[in-house]
């Protein structure tokens, strides 16, 4: 094993990657990397130019839009992601949304602050009810989709479910064969699917004319599944959508929108809004797996075996 691995971004403290490689681990990019391990890194011709002698890139996480096929194949690359390292952690994030939704955490907080001399509080919400009153409507019932249904019924939600490319019901909540139906019957959606062609600007005019009136939306899986944030906006404002939580966005960082500005300036439909910087995914347990997993599989790479995970291989 004479090649290198050389990490593109993010990673400021190189501890675990250095235990893993040795003297495989560069810190500099040179003639002599053979791997690249990526976070956020925008992986195209460009890019690619800088290391020569490249043989395979591994992507920290799932998600690998910024990676540019056409460029990979010219270079005759293999590419890896890793998945199976955050589903607790992403099923607990859209469980803690759910839970802030139909307890009305975030509009009362909001409402806290703005009346606090009065000290009163809005008992008129409709879509405050009891748990078992509540249906929740899954999209995507994979590794992540599957635990939030389990968490979600454990605490109480009718919990119902879309995903036709499972070939097994689940063990757990009702599957629901069509999509507009569980649209119609859901007071919160929550999304789980990956980003494909399919899904990508999924969530849109259509898609949320189809939803029961009063409704929210949750997506902690691809930010580019909503085709854009100004249709959630105009549904807030006329009250269509009671509120739309997001750990993940169409832009990242965001574009100051009308739906960005309404919650950066804490204006009136923020207390129907929240945003998280796409971060479910993080623990301190999980952070440590993917790395470890990600490095791993690098290093199977290096060495000429064969790597788990792959998403393209172009190698002759």
């Amino acid at each position: 094993m004479s090649g290198k691995v050389y990490i593109t971004d993010y990673i400021v403290n190189p501890n675990i990657e250095r235990k893993i490689f040795g003297k495989n681990f560069s810190l500099k990019k040179n003639k002599e990397i053979e791997v690249l391990l990526v976070w956020n890194q925008i992986i195209d011709n460009k890019y690619l130019k800088q290391f020569p002698n490249l043989k395979g890139i591994v992507r920290y996480g799932v998600g690998i839009d910024k990676i540019n096929k056409n460029d990979i194949q010219k270079r005759n690359l293999i590419v890896c992601n890793t998945p199976d390292y955050a589903s607790d952690e992403v099923s607990d994030t859209a469980l803690a949304y759910l839970l802030m939704i139909t307890r009305g955490v975030s509009k009362y907080n909001y409402d806290s602050r703005k009346n606090f001399s009065q000290w009163k509080f809005n008992t008129t919400i409709k879509q405050i009810k009891r748990s078992s009153k509540t249906v929740v409507g899954v999209i995507g019932a994979g590794r992540i989709g599957s635990k939030f249904i389990k968490k979600s019924i454990l605490c109480g939600f009718e919990t119902i479910y879309f995903d036709p490319y499972l070939k097994k019901k689940c063990s757990h909540g009702k599957r629901c064969n069509n999509l507009n139906n569980l649209l119609a019957k859901s007071d919160v959606i929550s999304v789980h699917t990956p980003l494909t062609k399919k899904t990508k600007n999924m969530i849109d005019a259509s898609f949320l004319k189809k939803m029961k009136k009063g409704s929210s939306i949750i997506n902690t899986a691809r930010g580019k599944i909503i085709k854009n944030l100004d249709l959630l906006y105009k549904k807030l404002k006329s009250n269509s959508l009671f509120t739309v939580a997001l750990d993940v966005l169409p832009y990242e960082p965001p574009i100051k929108d009308n739906f960005i500005k309404e919650w950066l300036h804490n204006r009136k439909l923020a207390s129907r809004i929240i945003i998280n910087p796409h971060v479910s995914y993080y623990s301190v347990q999980s952070y440590e797996e993917c790395r470890i997993k990600a490095s791993k599989n690098a290093k199977k790479i290096l060495m000429g075996k064969k790597p788990n995970n792959i998403v393209y291989d172009y190698r002759k």
